[in-house]
């Protein structure tokens, strides 16, 4: 969160979830894995994540013979379907009303056959599939700053301008009627024109923080804290405590 010094407001990246701009991300709003290293996918405090695919995009594109899919969420606990967590037949994985006990490494393992065709013989291949899901938060009232807008960051940061503007408009006519069409008894108001300023200040909410070097994608996002740092009040980041176990800590025990 991303407040400006006297207008309170809700700052935030991306409407519902901060992903990746690459071709890992469809239309459709699916995340294909990649081979090799995590994707790391960035979703909003009590939104819903985005759909975790459990292949790439080159296997997708291709004939997948008795694929079976396997999910793992973080602490290695094997993933299995409920309030929270929808996985689908095919692999898809979905992680409803995110929170920061919810942030880290989901794994998938994709097993597929493939068949020579010369000796029919079959192979077993197996595939594996990283995604760093981080949590990054709102403060209360974003729904109805953003209701018609596809971006909450422009809509709110245009609203804080657009108040800046008005109050400057408000002192100058003010100081103008003072000045016109009341006696001398009233005290004078002076205002210099355009004199007016808004100061941005820019921390994060207590459990979360920005870490360019971590988070190179998303380097303007508060997001939460990992285990080994902590962030206890507005501060821009998270202080490192080896004792932190656990996402979004806001002390160090």
């Amino acid at each position: 969160m991303r407040p400006w010094a006297l207008l309170s407001a809700v700052l935030w990246s991306l409407v519902g979830v901060g992903w990746q701009r690459s071709s890992l991300f469809s239309k459709k709003g699916f995340v294909y894995g990649t081979v090799g290293h995590p994707v790391k996918i960035y979703v909003k405090l009590h939104q819903n994540s985005p759909v975790l695919i459990c292949m790439d995009i080159n296997r997708a594109s291709k004939e997948t013979v008795d694929p079976t899919y396997s999910w793992i969420g973080p602490n290695e606990n094997t993933l299995t379907g409920n309030s929270r967590i929808n996985i689908t037949n095919t692999g898809k994985l979905v992680v409803k009303d995110f929170m920061e006990s919810l942030s880290g490494l989901y794994t998938c393992t994709l097993s597929y056959k493939t068949i020579k065709a010369e000796t029919q013989e079959e192979t077993t291949i197996k595939k594996k599939y990283n995604f760093m899901i981080f949590v990054n938060p709102f403060a209360p009232g974003w729904k109805s700053v953003c209701i018609n807008s596809s971006d909450c960051e422009d809509a709110t940061n245009h609203n804080i301008l657009q108040a800046r503007d008005r109050i400057e408009e408000f002192f100058g006519r003010q100081a103008y009627i003072l000045n016109h069409h009341f006696n001398k008894t009233i005290p004078a108001m002076h205002f210099v024109d355009h004199s007016f300023q808004v100061v941005r200040i820019d921390n994060c909410r207590p459990g979360f923080g920005k870490n360019e070097g971590l988070h190179s994608n998303c380097a303007s996002c508060c997001v939460v804290c990992s285990p080994g740092t902590f962030s206890p009040d507005v501060d821009v980041t998270c202080q490192i405590c080896v004792s932190v176990h656990v996402y979004g800590a806001k002390s160090c025990p």
